[in-house]
């Protein structure tokens, strides 16, 4: 079930029951791929305080397996997390990293990334792994057209999609909650078919799929915001891959409820760190009301936040604290000279604490775009 508590504008603040606890709306799942986030553990999710965090099913089934997995007991069990999780159905993943794929109205063909194992990957059995898993959240298998894809492939994969997302609806373990997936490129009039066809089969969510992957940014906003008008007002909305914290504090504020993005773990690993600019509170109220009046996202990500390389010489003699204003401990405590000494010499404990720093703002963002929202 999905409540929402209040709006302010577009944007929406709810609550969304799932078997593993309730979530509060808008947020942020924090990517643990293949059962883990990298470089963190559960316990430390817990004390970031993430709500959900978000597992990969092309990834899970290529190992352990979906037998494996049962056996195992859950990813739940499997990786000692007893909050809520969401798994993307693989679609995307058996597009972008298998050796080979082919495409037929049953499903996609492909070869394992692993060990070039063949492997047949349907919407009963993307549905299936799911259940395997034991996720929360769980989403429909579709059809991805890549980003530089004509019209005339954008619309054969939204119109699969629709088919496959019946298939889905269908087969689905009712103990999990099933969203759909928009697809349509940038063509407002197929994302307007692919919603409203999506809303006659009727899901626990709406996810907006197929964004982010090159468009320009105006393009990504524009169908954002028009989907955000049209989607059901009373089921969550979902960013799928997206993304900066402009964008997101964009995206929350003509009404999406759910955002994922590797983009803090990864820019972590390679030494790239998001700092507050000032107090959060302040930050985020001053970045929300740019994005509600129409500002620029240039604008919102000036009054929002910095972001540094930390490898760079010049940060080799900084003794300031890596961020003053960090929810996270260890980025009160360590230099930011400290943090690039780690980077430099290849000690794995950069990745940690910068890891750390990247997702505690990520989750302190969605906290005031929150509490913005209830004021």
């Amino acid at each position: 079930m999905y409540t929402l508590k209040n709006k302010k504008g577009r944007a929406r603040r709810g609550v969304l029951e799932t078997a593993h606890g309730s979530i509060q709306t808008p947020f942020f799942m924090p990517i643990a791929t293949k059962g883990a986030v990298k470089s963190l553990s559960s316990g430390d999710m817990l004390d970031l305080n993430a709500q959900i965090l978000l597992s990969n099913t092309y990834h899970l089934l290529l190992r352990p397996g979906s037998e494996g997995m049962r056996k195992l007991g859950g990813l739940h069990k499997f990786m000692q997390w007893d909050g809520p999780i969401l798994t993307d159905s693989g679609g995307y993943q058996v597009f972008s990293l298998s050796k080979m794929n082919k495409t037929d109205e049953d499903g996609v063909a492909f070869a394992s990334h692993v060990d070039g194992r063949k492997i047949k990957l349907t919407p009963e059995g993307s549905m299936a792994m799911q259940s395997s898993i034991g996720a929360d959240i769980i989403m429909q298998f579709d059809d991805v057209a890549a980003g530089n894809s004509t019209r005339e492939r954008y619309q054969e994969a939204m119109e699969r999609s629709l088919r496959w997302a019946k298939r889905c609806k269908d087969s689905y373990n009712h103990n999990q909650k099933l969203f759909g997936i928009v697809q349509g490129g940038t063509h407002e009039d197929l994302r307007e078919q692919s919603a409203k066809g999506l809303s006659d089969i009727g899901f626990d969510g709406y996810a907006i799929g197929g964004l982010s992957v090159g468009e320009d940014r105006e393009h990504t906003f524009r169908i954002t915001k028009f989907l955000a008008n049209i989607l059901p007002e009373d089921k969550p909305r979902y960013f799928m891959g997206g993304g900066m914290p402009e964008e997101i504090v964009y995206y929350v504020s003509v009404g999406v409820d759910m955002f994922d993005c590797v983009l803090p773990t990864r820019n972590a690993r390679h030494g790239t760190l998001f700092l507050w600019k000032k107090d959060p509170a302040e930050a985020v109220k001053e970045a929300f009301e740019l994005a509600q009046d129409g500002a620029d996202d240039s604008r919102i990500a000036e009054a929002l936040y910095q972001k540094i390389q930390i490898t760079k010489e010049t940060f080799g003699l900084d003794q300031e604290v890596i961020d003053p204003y960090s929810d996270s401990p260890t980025s009160k405590t360590y230099t930011k000279a400290y943090l690039r000494h780690l980077f430099k010499t290849g000690e794995l404990l950069a990745q940690r604490l910068a890891t750390m720093q990247n997702l505690s703002f990520y989750m302190r963002l969605m906290k005031e775009l929150r509490a913005n929202i209830e004021n």
